[in-house]
């Protein structure tokens, strides 16, 4: 049976390029199914799903738009459309990809539907901004970025290779089978960073021994997110928090933060979770010269020639204690810290640039006087990196497993 593709355009403006993408999809001999979210004129070719349809799906009739002429209500109504219309084909199995093409406006509806995607169902975004800073086009998905190199705006010697290659690419995503599993194991989610990939490595084998598959998140703003969401979706039956440096992005403005509602979802949701300080130490920034003004005279170590690594102070570790009380003070299951005093890092142990036991002290006092009783705290003379640290940390989230 042939895999249908949805194409997500602006049959408008961009009828041309959407045309030819088409005829390349079905050359490679797969279906497709064409949505208009155009606007402004009538459409190039026939779509099977007109702009009208999207308009009212996202919540406003297109006789409306078009009077109304407010490009910025259009782009609203037609983004939130056009994610409830491919919804809809998924959920009815109509669909087997997505794709999409556009500058900024378009890439903004066509990463938006897709976003209203699972995990694992193919998508690819062709766009001008590809190759920037596309984390909040993405999000925590896994859409494909594809720069277009040239704008999306008639074919040429450039676009229609663009174009052919995207043709190729989402045909190729379809078709291929992933293989099953041979057994469905219950998940656990683990964050890691470079600073303990030992820690997390040790932990996942023991995990993994015990009949459980081990995800893990590089902590990195997008891992933290994509964890919680994952959590909060039902997918986790576990949680290795050891890794929570995203908090000390958040608190000091590092580049690395995963909002402020990191450590919230295994706790709402009630799932078991194990937590560390790990990598609390430090704050992420780019090279040196991105760094603020304002922490000029800080404690800082170069990682590699595009991330400084800042040590976190005294005050910035108390917040954090707080901050991790408040959150895991909503656990509505079992939850327990463990406390690596022997260095929260690989930089911070005795001898290293980072160690400041001082710091370190500063977030355990305020954990422990905020932190409701009946939440264990273990504290540990050994490294984040020790593997009696990190036996401990699994062996107890096994527990909790057990017991659940």
């Amino acid at each position: 049976m042939k895999k249908t593709i949805a194409i997500l355009g602006a049959l408008d403006t961009k009828g041309q390029e959407y045309a030819f993408l088409k005829a390349e999809i079905e050359k490679r001999g797969c279906r497709t199914l064409v949505v208009n979210v155009g606007v402004i004129g009538d459409p190039l070719f026939t779509p099977d799903v007109r702009s009208d349809e999207v308009a009212e799906a996202g919540g406003v009739p297109l006789a409306d738009l078009i009077a109304q002429r407010d490009r910025g209500q259009a782009m609203e109504v037609m983004t939130r459309g056009a994610a409830v219309v491919v919804k809809r084909l998924y959920e009815a199995g109509e669909i087997d990809g997505l794709i999409s093409m556009g500058g900024g406006g378009g890439t903004i509806i066509g990463t938006s539907a897709m976003r209203a995607l699972p995990v694992g169902f193919s998508k690819l975004m062709v766009s001008t901004i590809a190759s920037g800073d596309t984390s909040a086009y993405v999000g925590t998905t896994d859409i494909t970025m594809m720069p277009s190199i040239v704008d999306v705006a008639g074919l040429n010697r450039i676009s229609r290779t663009i174009f052919t290659n995207a043709a190729g690419a989402i045909c190729g995503m379809v078709l291929g089978d992933v293989a099953p599993a041979v057994e469905e194991k219950p998940l656990i989610a683990a964050t890691m960073f470079g600073n303990t990939t030992r820690a997390v490595d040790n932990a996942r084998k023991i995990m993994e021994a015990n009949g459980y598959e081990v995800l893990v998140f590089h902590a990195t703003g997008t891992g933290g997110r994509t964890m919680e969401s994952l959590i909060e979706s039902g997918f986790i039956t576990g949680v290795l928090d050891i890794t929570t440096t995203e908090w000390a992005d958040e608190v000091c403005g590092g580049v690395l933060s995963a909002g402020a509602h990191r450590l919230e979802a295994a706790a709402q949701k009630g799932v078991p979770q194990v937590v560390t300080p790990a990598c609390i130490d430090m704050c992420n920034f780019w090279a040196p010269e991105t760094i603020p003004a304002k922490y000029s005279e800080r404690l800082f170590y170069n990682w590699n020639p595009n991330v400084t690594l800042m040590r976190t102070n005294i005050v910035e570790n108390q917040q954090m204690g707080e901050i991790f009380a408040e959150k895991l003070n909503t656990a509505q299951g079992p939850v327990m810290v463990f406390i690596p005093l022997g260095g929260f890092s690989e930089v911070d142990f005795p001898g290293k640039p980072f160690w400041w036991p001082e710091a370190n002290q500063a977030f355990v006092d305020a954990l422990k006087k905020h932190l409701r009783p009946d939440i264990p705290v273990e504290i540990s003379d050994k490294d984040v990196n020790h593997l009696e640290f990190s036996r401990r940390v699994a062996e107890k989230l096994l527990e909790f497993l057990r017991n659940k």
